[in-house]
């Protein structure tokens, strides 16, 4: 029987600005720490990844800072990749999808679906910018989602609420790069038919799921796109830059980034067996019967990698004798945010992985981000936690420890390792300790449960703290030195075991400390239970974490987290300009609240009932995470009256509340004196 084989993938990030913490959060340090721990147990497994470098998003930079895509990939793809490294991402590549070997693969799975008859071409109304003369992609309009509202959703799609609708439905269309609103005209694409997949799809993720125990929050996403119905998707765009559709008659369109670059992971390892001198392995990775798939992503990338990217692999399967695997799970992990709000490029709002790590060392950050990952729920970067966990537990309790320890053994036993005398049962339940830990945090990391795996893994440091504290050897090393031999011997098997469970979060710490250990990383399934020959040389100890002083964390939060920065990009955002007639056609009247509920299967929703002077309206309005529905009831709000009716949810909104946003995201509605009548206008 062939030994089995592991194909890990990270998202591909797109090459138009720097990694940020919440990148690495999401799809690669878990990816890594899962990967090192494989390789610890010497499984054959391959960790893939690289630049998205097609799409509008770097076009969108190329045009702001005048130069071309092509600069912008070199650029960041360039420092994406020396930022990983320092991060210590141990990708076995990181390619990118602006190789040939990738436009090859792209192209190939494209006529493969063409001349099947898959795909379908058809007439579709697109946005057209008629100051610009161009034919918009989706990045390139904004305008309010028809679901949820959201008022910076894409033409196609809602970053707010993942929702997937035809242009027509945007609200309030305006063109990013006019500012005009753009009219739909008529062009034609190629469509590949996803909801032909769907009942494979659902029998897939459910199997997925049964077997290899899925994470709920991934499960119930594909639920929700399978109850509203899967849709043919544009696999074709009007745009210069990307793979061009290997068809005569669509020599001016691009293959759609979505669908292309999925199969990034596949041109990525086709391009390492190609450096490493054979071309042909690649097949045994993505198309061998003993080969498990795993797809680490943030929550934002579920569609692509659980519906979309296995929809692609079936429709190659049914045509190929090559058939390709599907994943055994896509562990999605939910978002990092900064101090309690969204990383966001544009408002200045975050921290570039490049500048944090030239002050701080990368396994403080390793491990902070470790212990506090997404894994089920959003969690928040703060500049005062991470300074408590390496000052707290990696300087307090793991390099204290292996401190002391090494200072006993240098100044009593000549920096070698003593011989154990009679083991006592403060001894005997150490040892079980630590050939039950590795077991332990292994089958959590199996699980993709890296939290908690990192938890029982400082866990373990502190038991050493404990036993060291128990033992005395400061009192037996005057009376009893056999008994502080002991002590020492088993500290040390100890920190030997905490170097090999920790290495896969802390790499670099790892190595440093087996190097004062004088050994080598073993087998995982070894560690534990390795023990020292009486004597072995040990060499010099060194301070593994240095304390982060409060005035270094205070410069930083003032340098990363000041309220001005954001209040500049602000003062400086050009916004389309209004005259007074504008002003004059909105309708602002005094409303009152008579009832509210939440909408189902929104978060942000509530559907209001409001009284405006006589007459009765309803509203959809995205407060929910403001505002509880019963403590609205018989407030007085300002309302935009005269709006154009938009259904959000499919529930029809007549109106819509004034509300302001503070600085940490949190909706306020306009409320006036309950003295006024409603029906009355503002102006």
């Amino acid at each position: 029987m062939k030994k089995e084989k592991i194909i890990v993938t990270s998202a591909l990030p797109y090459a138009n600005g720097p990694i940020h913490l919440g990148h690495l959060s999401g799809a690669y340090l878990p990816a890594d720490i899962f990967v090192r721990y494989k390789r610890l147990t010497n499984t054959d497994i391959i960790y893939v990844c690289g630049s998205d470098e097609h799409g509008v998003p770097i076009t969108i930079t190329a045009e702001k800072e005048k130069v071309t895509p092509q600069d912008i990939i070199d650029r960041y793809h360039g420092s994406n990749k020396a930022a990983f490294e320092k991060f210590g991402m141990s990708f076995d590549i990181y390619s990118r999808t602006s190789i040939p070997t990738h436009h090859a693969t792209a192209k190939e799975f494209f006529k493969s679906y063409y001349e099947q008859g898959i795909l379908s071409e058809k007439k579709t109304m697109q946005f057209f910018d008629e100051k610009a003369g161009m034919f918009l992609p989706d990045r390139y309009v904004e305008g309010t989602c028809p679901k949820c509202g959201f008022e910076e959703a894409r033409s196609d799609e809602c970053e707010k609420c993942g929702d997937l609708y035809d242009p027509s439905e945007l609200i309030n269309p305006k063109s990013k790069i006019s500012g005009a609103t753009p009219e739909l005209k008529e062009t034609s694409h190629w469509y590949f038919p996803l909801g032909k997949y769907q009942e494979r799809l659902k029998e897939f993720i459910t199997s997925a799921d049964k077997k290899f125990n899925w994470k709920s929050n991934v499960v119930q996403y594909c639920k929700g796109w399978f109850n509203d119905g899967l849709k043919d998707r544009a696999v074709t765009r009007d745009l210069d830059w990307g793979v061009k559709v290997p068809l005569e008659s669509s020599e001016s369109k691009v293959l759609y980034v979505w669908f292309e670059a999925v199969l990034g992971y596949i041109s990525a390892t086709k391009e390492l067996f190609k450096q490493r001198g054979n071309e042909d392995e690649w097949k045994e990775y993505w198309q061998g019967e003993n080969t498990r798939y795993i797809a680490f992503i943030g929550k934002d990338n579920i569609v692509f990698h659980t519906i979309i990217f296995p929809a692609m692999l079936m429709a190659w399967n049914d045509a190929s004798n090559e058939k390709y695997i599907m994943p055994e799970n896509v562990p999605a992990n939910e978002f990092l945010n900064f101090e309690g709000k969204k990383f966001s490029k544009s408002r200045g709002w975050g921290i570039d992985v490049e500048q944090f790590l030239e002050i701080f060392p990368p396994d403080s950050l390793r491990y902070t981000l470790a212990a506090n990952l997404p894994e089920n729920k959003d969690t928040d970067f703060f500049w005062k936690e991470f300074q408590a966990k390496n000052n707290s537990e990696l300087a307090d309790i793991l390099g204290n420890f292996i401190n002391r320890t090494f200072i006993f053994a240098s100044k009593h036993f000549d920096e070698k390792v003593p011989a154990r005398g009679e083991l006592e049962k403060i001894d005997e339940d150490m040892l079980v300790q630590l050939a039950d830990a590795p077991r332990k945090i292994g089958k959590l990391i199996e699980r993709y449960k890296i939290k908690d795996a990192v938890f029982e893994m400082m866990s373990l440091a502190r038991d050493g703290n404990k036993y060291f504290n128990d033992s005395e050897p400061w009192v037996s090393v005057k009376t009893n030195k056999e008994r502080t031999a002991t002590t020492v011997n088993i500290c040390l098997q100890t920190i030997s075991t905490l170097a090999e469970v920790f290495a896969p979060v802390i790499p670099f710490s790892s190595e440093k400390i087996f190097k004062m250990l004088n050994i080598k990383i073993a087998d995982w399934n070894d560690s534990g239970k390795r023990e020292f020959e009486v004597g072995h040389q040990l060499n010099k100890s060194e301070i593994l974490f240095s304390k982060i002083e409060d005035k270094t964390i205070d410069e930083e939060i003032v340098k990363w987290s000041n309220p001005t920065n954001h209040e500049v990009e602000v003062e400086e955002e050009k916004l389309p300009e209004s005259t007074f007639e504008d002003f004059l056609k909105v309708e602002l009247k005094v409303a009152e609240i008579i009832s509210a509920e939440n909408v189902k299967k929104s978060k942000k929703l509530l559907k209001l009932q409001v009284k405006i002077g006589k007459t009765e309206r309803q509203v959809v309005a995205g407060i929910a995470q403001s505002y509880e529905p019963e403590n609205l009831v018989g407030k007085k709000v300002v309302m935009v009256a005269n709006l154009k009716t938009a259904k959000l949810f499919g529930i029809e909104s007549q109106g819509m509340i004034l509300a302001i946003e503070d600085e940490n995201g949190k909706l306020n509605i306009v409320e006036v004196a309950s003295s006024l009548k409603s029906g009355l206008k503002v102006s």
